[in-house]
């Protein structure tokens, strides 16, 4: 049996136990175990989907859709914690997959494609500009957080200012999109190209399509088995909802980035590899965290964008070392275990709060 074959039966059948075990009420941790192995192998296909229509959509609108759709699952679960009114837990996974973008799949890509290829090459244009977003981004949950600590502000006020700084950052990611896909987007074409043959894509332009569409769907379902189980599966193991958010649901909603990314960065194809990971984190910061505010206000309740210190201190840190290591336009293997030991020391700390 050829290993595509293994992967999809592998799907089917992770997908059937996750879809049993929640309509059967099987045991809370069971119901965990079987969500989170299938929405692996469904951010997987999510992954694969997006890499062959990227094929017909080109390389740098390809990384962008791969980052857009990878982000589905951080999206689609995020907005049934947001539905149940855990804030704490949506912040936590935002959180998270901010970081878990800028050091784990960038660090993952960066160190496994620097083994095979000594230097990597990618365009500085979008290297600073990336530089320049990831700080805004930071600025966009900073000052919140800061001038409401510092000042007497009511609910309302709180609400207020988070869904005026929402407002900003949204607008300010749909320009950047403007920016980069339309007045500018022959200055940040990627330069570095694949030195190994262009393979051909998994499937055909409209199959890519509708391949993409239901595994979009297929991580709606997953997501929404495994939120249901997390209140239950905290308790029972002692882990905090800040753990929960930021490692457990970003690392498993991460999968599709993760795999897309590092797949990449092996071809040589570092561009798009730095294109998903960091692009899918300013995404995460710009678009979907603005969405998941203004979605709040519609299901009855505003959430506010007022990260904790140690959310804050975490994002703050994965964007320094992400943009010291990015900004001169070429990586390689060394820069990618600093990513990940940084990685692994917010783990610890956030693990042991």
């Amino acid at each position: 049996m050829s290993r595509r074959n293994l992967f999809f039966g592998a799907l089917a059948g992770g997908f059937v136990l996750s879809a049993a075990a929640h309509y059967l009420h099987w045991s809370n941790t069971l119901q965990f175990a079987f969500s989170a192995i299938a929405i692996l192998f469904v951010a997987g296909f999510l992954g694969q989907a997006t890499e062959s229509v990227a094929h017909y959509a080109g390389q740098r609108l390809g990384g962008f859709l791969n980052a857009t759709f990878g982000n589905a699952a951080e999206l689609i679960i995020a907005l049934f914690l947001v539905k149940e009114g855990l804030f704490d837990m949506v912040k936590a996974s935002l959180t998270g997959a901010i970081i878990g973008n800028l050091l784990l799949v960038l660090g993952a890509s960066v160190l496994l494609g620097g083994l095979k290829f000594k230097q990597q090459r990618y365009n500085v244009e979008v290297a600073g500009h990336n530089a320049s977003l990831m700080i805004m981004a930071v600025i966009g949950l900073f000052v919140p957080a800061v001038f409401v600590a510092s000042e007497q502000f009511s609910v309302q006020k709180d609400q207020q200012l988070s869904l005026a700084v929402a407002a900003i950052l949204l607008i300010s990611y749909l320009l950047w999109l403007v920016f980069s896909m339309i007045t500018h987007k022959d200055l940040l074409a990627d330069e570095a190209q694949s030195s190994e043959t262009e393979e051909r894509p998994l499937w055909s332009k409209r199959r890519s399509i509708l391949f993409l569409v239901l595994a979009t769907v297929m991580v709606g379902f997953v997501s929404e088995w495994l939120v249901s189980t997390l209140d239950v599966f905290s308790e029972r193991f002692g882990l905090s909802e800040l753990f929960i958010g930021a490692f457990v649901i970003a690392i498993v909603g991460n999968a599709a980035e993760h795999s897309a990314a590092i797949m990449l960065a092996m071809k040589n194809k570092i561009g798009a590899a730095v294109e998903i990971a960091i692009g899918s984190s300013l995404q995460i910061a710009l678009f979907v965290a603005p969405v998941l505010i203004f979605a709040s206000t519609l299901f009855g309740e505003t959430m506010d964008i007022l990260f904790t210190p140690i959310e804050l201190t975490a994002i703050a840190v994965s964007v320094f070392i992400a943009k010291s290591i990015s900004r001169d336009g070429s990586t390689n293997w060394y820069e990618g275990v600093l990513l990940l030991m940084v990685y692994i020391i917010l783990g610890i700390a956030f693990y042991l709060v």
